[in-house]
């Protein structure tokens, strides 16, 4: 991909005069154009565009990826985001600095800053910047479901998707605590990770309540889709509470749940998940 520096949100001189003439990227999709911009100064705050540019404004999806807040990259996103912009959608495939690199609330903050910037070039790719939604994937869908309940709503929003999506990483620490499963135990020690290595107590306790998701419900707020495994590691009890919160004041919350262990990406993957996500969307967004 070509590489654009949009540091900062706003553009530099030389980064203004790339902006008109974007650089088409052999996709493999016809009609496609992509690049990979940052915004921000670490290596972390950088995210790839596809988009269709043929005049118009099209919907936009922001995908974000899992990886215990601690790992992952959007290059393993790189299928399911194309697919998006097959249908037509400008994607922004997003990468944020991870736990090691700095500690909650960096990760909404980046989340925040990708949006902000497509939303201040959105003509550049062909996005129309008051109709989008964020899908996110485990600690990903912990980070998008954070984006839609931050202050009252988020201009242009119209939802978001989580797949197996963390929502409370209190919940998280509660159940790794005696649990059997390496990986209710491997998640509680990524929540304390993120939490800047902290446990939810004493000063640390403000850090644990802004990380939860449902806490900052309000009536602004995107509707929701969440997808679980019956019985995987992130459960649909994770999402019960943001139901109950957003449904107080009048936000949709829709919970979906399959049978089996399937996580995140695997969960999309198995049968009838990425068609019923992709029509939730179309539903918001036309």
């Amino acid at each position: 991909m070509s590489a654009l520096v949009l540091a900062c949100i706003a553009l530099t001189p030389a980064a203004a005069q790339a902006a008109k003439e974007p650089t088409p990227v052999p996709l493999g999709l016809g009609g496609l154009e992509g690049e990979t911009v940052s915004y921000g100064s670490s290596r972390r705050q950088d995210l790839d565009v596809w988009w269709t540019a043929d005049g118009s404004k099209h919907p936009g999806v922001f995908v974000i990826h899992g990886g215990w807040w601690a790992g992952g990259d959007k290059r393993y996103m790189t299928d399911i985001a194309r697919s998006y912009a097959d249908l037509g959608y400008t994607v922004f495939n997003v990468n944020y600095r991870l736990s090691g690199e700095a500690a909650w609330p960096a990760q909404r903050t980046d989340a925040l800053a990708a949006i902000a910037l497509a939303r201040k070039h959105a003509e550049r790719w062909s996005f129309d910047p008051d109709n989008y939604v964020v899908v996110g994937f485990s600690a990903g869908g912990h980070l998008a479901a954070a984006v839609g309940t931050y202050g009252d709503g988020q201009p242009g929003l119209k939802g978001v998707v989580g797949l197996s999506p963390v929502i409370s990483p209190l919940q998280a620490y509660a159940d790794g605590a005696s649990a059997t499963d390496p990986e209710k135990r491997k998640l509680r020690t990524a929540a304390i990770k993120l939490a800047g290595g902290c446990e939810p107590k004493g000063k640390c306790s403000r850090v644990w309540a802004s990380m939860e998701v449902a806490w900052h419900a309000s009536r602004k707020d995107a509707p929701m889709l969440s997808v679980h495994s019956q019985d995987e590691f992130v459960p649909p009890t994770q999402s019960r509470m943001l139901k109950e919160m957003l449904g107080q004041v009048g936000v949709p919350v829709t919970i979906v749940t399959a049978p089996g262990v399937s996580h995140s990406t695997a969960l999309y993957r198995e049968p009838g998940v990425a068609e019923r996500v992709q029509k939730w969307i179309a539903d918001r967004v036309g």
